[in-house]
């Protein structure tokens, strides 16, 4: 896998992008296949995205692989699911480790088999320490669930005298999210023409550009992903402000830790 930029344009470019990647079981259907062939050949999208992402220097991909819903589907496709997964992790560890990629995962992981959860957190452990990019699996994952999780978490706090509950702010409410850490989220891609994001994120794409493309995810490849990096180059993120103030930098604009605009990085 090279790492150098090979984008077709410069500009405002996104650090942190999410895709629900959405299709597969349709895309088998019109192809009168199994639905699993659908997966797996999701899977190669999956491949793909990442690839290209790694190479065009984005700081952090998330997706959304396996929502906490989707224990409910038929048995015999939730298993092919985490077979398909497990072979992910195998098949993909050589090159996550040759390019600085951190895995990261965020979901309730102990519903994971441990054919999955084993390879799964081998290789978080040993790839903990890569800086280059951070490839986040939303597994057995929901939004509501994050969000009810870090409640719990400050509530705990507060009980033990940690912190006041008048004190609790939003970056206080953040570090109790699965996705502290990861640069604040910029862009959420979904794929196959459905317009919603299904309890993905809920709280971290509260200021995120939205795109949906109606290419099924197993026909998702690098150039549908530069077509919707291309949309989010032409929108002008205000964060509330007035475009003067965020043409200038000004100082009302939400800004991360690195005290830098959100979403105005350029695309390497």
């Amino acid at each position: 896998m090279s790492t150098e930029a090979s984008s077709p344009h410069k500009g405002s470019f996104p650090r942190h992008v999410a895709i629900i990647m959405d299709g597969n079981g349709r895309w088998a259907e019109d192809r009168k296949l199994p639905r699993l062939e659908g997966h797996r050949v999701g899977a190669q999208s999956v491949h793909t995205i990442v690839t290209a992402s790694r190479e065009m220097n984005l700081e952090a991909l998330t997706l959304y692989a396996f929502s906490s819903q989707n224990w409910g589907r038929p048995a015999d496709e939730v298993k092919g699911l985490m077979e398909l997964l497990k072979e992910y992790i195998l098949e993909q560890r050589k090159e996550i480790m040759e390019n600085d990629i951190k895995l990261f995962a965020i979901g309730d992981l102990n519903r994971l088999p441990a054919m999955v959860r084993t390879p799964l957190e081998e290789l978080m452990e040993d790839s903990k320490n890569h800086k280059s990019m951070t490839l986040t699996l939303a597994l057995s994952y929901s939004g509501k669930d994050s969000i009810v999780n870090a409640a719990k978490a400050l509530c705990e706090k507060s009980v033990n005298g940690d912190i006041n509950v008048q004190d609790i702010s939003q970056d206080d409410f953040e570090t109790c999210l699965p996705t502290h850490g990861l640069p604040p989220l910029d862009f959420v891609i979904r794929t196959s023409g459905e317009i919603r994001i299904s309890n993905f994120l809920l709280w971290e794409s509260a200021y995120a550009e939205l795109y949906f493309s109606q290419v099924m995810w197993p026909d998702f490849r690098r150039q549908q992903l530069e077509t919707a990096l291309q949309e989010y180059q032409r929108r002008k993120r205000r964060f509330g402000l007035v475009g003067s103030q965020v043409e200038s930098g000004g100082d009302l604009a939400p800004k991360d830790k690195n005290n830098e605009l959100k979403g105005e990085n350029s695309w390497p």
